[in-house]
């Protein structure tokens, strides 16, 4: 293998060439290192911004599904107070003075809708003998007490209240004992 023999002269200048080389390496070095120091606030600023509209659109989503859930059960409270009205009609009807017959299928449908409540997680709220409380009930009148009977206490029920797993969406319309 031959070597190419170079001279002093040669040399110095392809090592002056290096070494420029290399002087302009450094300094492109420099600048691109300023450069990404100039821009590090610029990516912490974008990075900040980003997550907090990832946030803010996971909030939303939050809300908006609260919303939702929220609308679908006063929409579920409105039909079954609508449907609360024919229960009372049932037992009304059952109350009544009619043939053997007519009372089967009265108290038949009574317990079919009484199953649609429950499986709709309705709750009744029959609170005779029980204290008044304003949170279930509603006092329509208060009555004298007999002997031996506390007041505050319910005496009787003029109208059923019920709620829908802890919300009461009908209160419970009683006399109370003064």
């Amino acid at each position: 293998m031959e070597v190419e023999k170079m001279t002093l002269k040669e040399a110095k200048e392809e090592l002056k060439k290096a070494l420029e080389i290399k002087d302009a390496l450094a300094k492109e070095n420099e600048e691109l290192l300023k450069e990404i120091e100039e821009l590090k606030p610029q990516v912490d600023e974008y990075k900040d911004k980003w997550v907090r509209n990832v946030a803010e659109f996971d909030n939303y989503k939050k809300r908006n599904a609260k919303i939702w859930q929220e609308a679908f059960t006063e929409g579920k409270v409105d039909i079954i107070l609508k449907a609360l009205a024919i229960g009372d009609n049932l037992e009304r009807a059952i109350a009544m003075d009619i043939d053997e017959k007519t009372k089967e299928g009265l108290v038949l449908l009574y317990r079919q809708f009484n199953d649609i409540l429950k499986g709709m997680e309705v709750t009744e709220i029959n609170p005779v003998g029980e204290k008044f409380d304003p949170l279930y009930h509603e006092a329509v009148m208060q009555v004298e007490g007999s002997d031996g009977e506390e007041s505050d206490i319910v005496k009787q029920v003029f109208q059923k209240g019920y709620q829908l797993k802890d919300k009461v969406i009908r209160y419970a319309k009683v006399s109370v004992i003064k």
